[in-house]
């Protein structure tokens, strides 16, 4: 299987200043994750931290703000995590099921819902 990556434009909207980087979309992280560095040059500031688990299954604490996401003509406002400086960015699945889209396995491609589900998965 091939890796998915999207443009997006991250925006702080408090100053108007900017990110934009191809983000590796990942549907195994929950949240968004942008290096430090980037989000506080554009003037994102830590709002709290939280606890997440890595994919080797170690514990990890990670700041964590809110910045406004832009992709695929969809714009929203999500959590974001203040990662190693040096780390790909990456886009995770509550911001991808916000915008109404999933990955399609085949192409390696996102793919918009007909519609956002509004019932209970089971």
């Amino acid at each position: 299987m091939g890796l998915t990556h999207v443009a997006v434009k991250l925006r702080n909207r408090d100053s108007d200043e900017e990110f934009n980087a191809s983000f590796l979309v990942d549907t195994g992280a929950t949240d968004s994750m942008v290096p430090a560095c980037e989000l506080k040059r554009i003037g994102i500031n830590p709002t709290g931290k939280k606890t997440y688990e890595l994919a080797n299954g170690e514990l990890e604490q990670y700041e964590i703000g809110y910045a406004e996401l832009s992709f695929m003509d969809e714009t929203m406002i999500s959590r974001v995590i203040f990662g190693p400086d040096n780390s790909e960015p990456i886009l995770g699945v509550i911001a991808l099921e916000s915008h109404g889209l999933v990955v399609d396995p085949s192409t390696q491609t996102l793919k918009r819902l007909r519609a956002l589900p509004l019932k209970q998965m089971a």
